[in-house]
């Protein structure tokens, strides 16, 4: 069915010289009469009527007077030549380019409706190309490699799987996506430190409660939060940047998505925004990051040891020793003022206990609405 919306995109390219000639015609002229009632040569006015040359404002007060019709009737004319004529050369580049689309997560950018949803097959694979370089906000696969791939050197792995600079870089830009839509604030770190130790205080709310007033915490200190669905071949949970050299921004994956992965990934990006945050470099750096206790980076470590320092305090060490069963957990959760998931997280993690133990005091979190709508 024909969609009568659709902008009028004809597989042709008419040129102003079409109707040059069919009135030059009409009046019996001849090419040669033609250039001399112009003033032009017969040559320029060979290349006119072939769209060799472009119709310029010159030409359009010449042809307005020698022809009839109006200057904006010209120069209209020429105007729409060169929007379809660069239409049809730019589908064609959008055909040379279709081996891109092999780098990027067309299925998981289409679920979140980043692009239009349509089958992935040869004659839709050029749309896909446009379509893709609108989101990226590049005019080239070029200029996405030189952006993108570029950002590689910042990239701060935690996990050697973190290898996929197209799902990577997908899931940063939804991010970025979703930042735009935010207003600016400036950043305060006396304040951002309040709101962490405010946030960990709703760790025991589930997430229709904790959310918005976790948004609300940190934008009031200058820092954006971004959920972001987990696109597989990425292996991020969790990612903490500055978008420019102000505004610091912590974007989040659920990848794994039980409340103690979530909330220690929190405050490892927390812990990179306070602690590695010191110069233009610095701000430049990218921390992809994971849970995972294979750490290379010395900036990682720190922000892992931060971020568990800051949910279970080192003086409890001691007593994490002795907590054997549910009880004990949920009785030393409620003390401290955290989720007996994370403490079942931190023991876990510790070695203190086995990973099939206690799992039930987990939570799984299911985010509902797009962030930031």
């Amino acid at each position: 069915m024909t969609d009568l919306n659709a902008p009028f995109a004809p597989d042709w390219v008419s040129p102003p010289g079409d109707s040059i000639s069919d009135i030059a015609e009409e009046r019996g002229w001849t090419q040669a009469e033609l250039a001399r009632r112009l003033g032009y040569t017969e040559k320029h006015v060979s290349q006119l009527i072939n769209g060799k040359v472009p119709l310029t404002i010159d030409a359009a007060q010449r042809l307005e007077r020698a022809l009839g019709s109006t200057f904006d009737f010209w120069m209209a004319r020429e105007a729409n030549y060169q929007k379809h004529k660069a239409r049809q050369e730019a589908e064609q580049k959008y055909a040379e380019w279709t081996p891109w689309l092999d780098k990027l997560p067309l299925k998981e950018l289409m679920s979140a409706r980043a692009i239009p949803k349509r089958r992935i097959d040869a004659k839709n694979k050029p749309l896909f190309v446009e379509a893709c370089l609108r989101f990226f906000g590049v005019a080239s696969p070029e200029g996405w490699n030189c952006h993108y791939l570029g950002m590689e050197a910042a990239f701060r792995r935690t996990r050697k799987e973190q290898s996929d600079p197209g799902a990577i870089s997908a899931w940063l830009r939804l991010g970025e996506k979703e930042a735009e839509k935010v207003g600016e604030s400036k950043y305060h770190k006396s304040r951002f430190e309040k709101a962490l130790r405010d946030i960990r205080n709703l760790t025991c709310e589930n997430p229709g409660v904790f959310e918005p007033k976790m948004r609300r915490l940190l934008q009031e200190a200058g820092v954006l939060l971004v959920l972001v669905p987990a696109i597989p071949r990425a292996h991020v949970s969790g990612v903490a940047r500055w978008l420019g050299q102000a505004r610091p921004l912590i974007q989040l994956s659920l990848y794994g998505k039980t409340n103690d992965r979530f909330w220690f990934t929190f405050f490892h990006e927390a812990a990179h925004i306070l602690l590695h945050a010191d110069g233009a470099q610095d701000k430049a750096s990218i921390f992809l990051d994971d849970k995972n206790p294979n750490i290379s980076d010395h900036r990682e470590d720190e922000a892992n040891r931060w971020s568990g320092e800051f949910l279970i305090p080192s003086e409890y060490d001691r007593e994490l020793r002795y907590l054997k069963n549910k009880a004990a957990v949920k009785d030393f959760a409620e003390k401290i003022g955290i989720h007996p998931g994370i403490v079942v997280g931190r023991l876990q993690h510790d070695e203190l206990i086995k990973l099939s133990w206690m799992n039930d005091l987990k939570e799984s979190f299911c985010f509902k609405a797009a962030p930031n709508d």
